[in-house]
């Protein structure tokens, strides 16, 4: 068989009556309701001690209410109310409001009781709704009505040779980037949010700078000179070169300024210029071997020996022609 299990109150009782305290202590303290003495295993209790309550699970203290009882020179416990109760957990976490001061500190929400919202900074009131807040019968708060919307920044302006890019819109955390145009380079930062600034929403950083980009001086050639030169090279800008005279160019006659990382520099290498004047080629002389008439005859060079050649050649052949006239006519 099963033993019958006493209740609580019914086993405190026959305790005290088992083992009466002694004259002048207090005995069990009394029953409050939603909460359990912490008695530690004590039936009997001297003068001036004293117990403290833990509420049931479930249920949560009230604040300034008190949660202990002490025991009195008459063997009586002092008085003490009920201290436990119902309560909502923290009220819901807006967006767009937060709790009025009044309501911050607080820890113990009992069914019915109400609390009230303010636009955060960055929001304005859009509505009447009362931005309040009730502690329902479940322990759930009510839906707060949307009653504030995000504040707008003021038109951020223009960059000169540049450019803003507004990504979604001009409110309250939004964020707009800043760019500037090819051959220009950024001076400041490259984006800005929409915050608060006092009561008020405000760009976080000002607008930035777009400050030109030059090329170095373009490079110098051996042998040639550069046409279009200037005191400065802008993006885009082309300069050309040209050869002295006697000389060709070997490359791209022209290169113009372009930018890269931000940096301006020549977009291809200067060409070269290179000679025209070819060496001539002299062609060996033909040798003939020439013979000595005496100690003081020359020898005789081989275009000599060619003259007389030619010059006999020359005279037999008119010497032929002229027999053929005689005979003819």
């Amino acid at each position: 068989m099963s033993r019958r299990r006493l209740p609580r109150g019914q086993l405190l009782l026959l305790l005290a009556l088992l083992c009466p305290p002694v004259r002048g202590d207090c005995n069990l303290p009394p029953e409050v309701r939603n909460a359990q003495p912490d008695l530690n295993g004590s039936t009997s209790f001297p003068e001036q001690s004293f117990v403290t309550y833990k509420c049931d699970e479930g249920f949560l203290k009230i604040p300034d209410k008190v949660d202990t009882v002490t025991c009195l020179e008459n063997g009586q416990w002092s008085d003490i109310e009920e201290f436990c109760g119902r309560s909502c957990n923290v009220p819901t976490r807006l967006v767009f409001a937060s709790l009025k001061k009044e309501y911050i500190t607080k820890n113990f929400y009992p069914v019915g009781f109400t609390v009230e919202y303010e636009c955060r900074p960055g929001f304005q009131r859009t509505s009447f709704s009362s931005g309040k807040s009730t502690c329902l019968q479940n322990l759930e708060w009510s839906e707060v009505d949307t009653f504030c919307k995000k504040k707008s920044c003021p038109n951020p302006g223009d960059i000169q040779n540049g450019n803003i890019n507004i990504t979604t819109d001009m409110l309250f955390g939004s964020q707009i980037f800043f760019s500037c145009n090819t051959g220009y380079k950024l001076l400041g930062a490259d984006s800005s949010f929409c915050s608060v600034v006092g009561k008020t929403v405000a760009w976080s950083d000002p607008l930035p700078t777009c400050t030109e980009i030059f090329c170095p001086e373009p490079p110098e050639i051996d042998n040639g000179i550069i046409k279009g030169e200037s005191e400065n090279y802008v993006y885009g800008q082309s300069i050309s070169y040209e050869c002295d005279r006697g000389f060709i160019l070997v490359g791209k006659s022209s290169i113009y300024c372009t930018v890269k990382n931000n940096d301006g520099e020549w977009n291809d290498m200067p060409p070269e210029c290179k000679a025209t004047q070819h060496v001539p080629v002299t062609r060996p002389a033909k040798k003939f071997h020439s013979t000595r008439t005496s100690t003081t005859q020359k020898e005789i060079s081989t275009s000599d020996a060619d003259d007389l050649i030619y010059g006999h050649t020359c005279v037999i052949t008119l010497t032929v022609l002229l027999v053929m006239l005689v005979i003819i006519g």
